[in-house]
């Protein structure tokens, strides 16, 4: 029996019965109905999955790993939840499901061959409950705030890390005896890149929210002109997306009367704000400058200073790959890994730049 095609049904298990006991979990604690009632949606959605996988795994001859609460996690996740809004919780949560539904489609194209019509066609129900997880609270109007801008948090808080880090390492270089001149000098690059990162969030949500107007617009005078071209361009975005004509026509043929609905189809929404997409993104671009600058302005040299620049770095992006990991499933090692090496990578080709432009020009600061 092919041994791969076991460890991943039962890794899948695994996964599922431990996703299970994390949503029912926050459940229990939940004082709104509402959420308490989708959690064990949820939860319940997981443990026919689980049934599923353990069904699957004992029909081979296999028998079922016994998994049991991770104790750990679930008291993280509860002691999260207390500090903060139960729907950043679930957001990270989230972050392992998305990846959920891609490792099943895998399976299902690689190992159909070992499975069964039943198999195949409750493999694909799971995978559609998988990507329903992405819509379920944004569909139920529990989506708070800002709270689709915790991405632009992570990812300006990564950006400030990574390009502030290369900058100080690449002045390093130069500044050897003058620490407090790349302290100043990344202080200033970081505030611009702040200033940069966050209008160019700013104007990126507001422009996409401006197209959407426009082709609303456009759309309510299609319907009004010409209802024959509205359903036209619905065609040719069905085309686009690679469906049969067969699907095409008998789509247009259930929903081409109902005008609300063949928008929702031809228009993508975003639901972002953008002042506050600007605002997580500049301030969280600040937040990731600060690590790598601080270390220069109580070193007396800059090779002193910038391994541990590096150091703070290093721990800031860990911490936040760890956090994301346990709460997503992901492999911690393997997420600090990348985040880290990538930091890394990019301080060290920028303290080889200025070397060489140190070195080209000639350049030879001393205290």
């Amino acid at each position: 029996m092919n041994q791969r095609f076991i460890k991943d049904a039962i890794e899948f298990y695994k996964n599922e019965i431990t996703d299970y006991y994390l949503y029912i979990s926050l459940a229990q604690i939940e004082k709104d109905e509402n959420l308490k009632k989708d959690l064990l949606k949820i939860a319940n959605m997981e443990k026919k999955h689980a049934q599923f996988w353990k069904t699957f795994i004992e029909k081979r001859g296999v028998t079922v790993p016994s998994v049991k609460p991770d104790k750990k996690k679930i008291i993280f996740v509860k002691l999260l939840r207390k500090i903060f809004n139960p729907m950043l919780v679930i957001s990270f949560l989230e972050m392992g499901e998305s990846a959920g539904f891609q490792r099943y489609y895998k399976f299902l194209k690689e190992q159909s061959i070992n499975l069964d019509e039943y198999e195949q066609k409750a493999l694909k129900n799971i995978i559609l409950d998988e990507i329903a997880h992405e819509t379920t609270f944004k569909e139920k109007g529990h989506y708070i705030s800002g709270l689709s801008n915790i991405r632009d948090f992570v990812l300006g808080m990564n950006d400030g890390l990574v390009e502030i880090l290369g900058a100080v390492a690449g002045l390093s270089a130069v500044y050897i005896y003058q620490p407090e001149i790349v302290a100043v000098s990344g202080l200033i690059v970081g505030m611009a890149g702040a200033l940069s990162m966050g209008i160019g969030a700013y104007i990126s949500v507001r422009s996409q929210r401006q197209v959407n107007e426009s082709l609303k617009e456009k759309m309510e005078i299609l319907f009004e002109v010409s209802p024959k071209s509205a359903l036209q361009e619905l065609k040719k975005k069905l085309e686009e997306a690679g469906l049969t004509e067969e699907i095409i026509n008998d789509v247009v043929e259930k929903i081409g009367k109902n005008k609300q609905a063949v928008k929702k189809l031809l228009i993508q929404e975003t639901q972002e704000n953008e002042i506050l997409s600007g605002i997580f993104t500049g301030v969280a671009y600040l937040f990731g400058v600060f690590f790598p600058v601080v270390p220069f302005f109580f070193a007396p040299t800059s090779y002193i200073a910038l391994p541990f620049s590096i150091l703070f770095a290093g721990l800031a992006l860990s911490i936040v790959a760890t956090i994301i990991s346990i709460l997503s499933g992901i492999s911690i090692k393997k997420k600090i890994m990348e985040m880290v090496l990538s930091a890394f990578g990019a301080a060290g080709i920028a303290y080889i730049f200025g070397k060489i432009m140190q070195y080209i020009f000639g350049i030879n600061i001393e205290v």
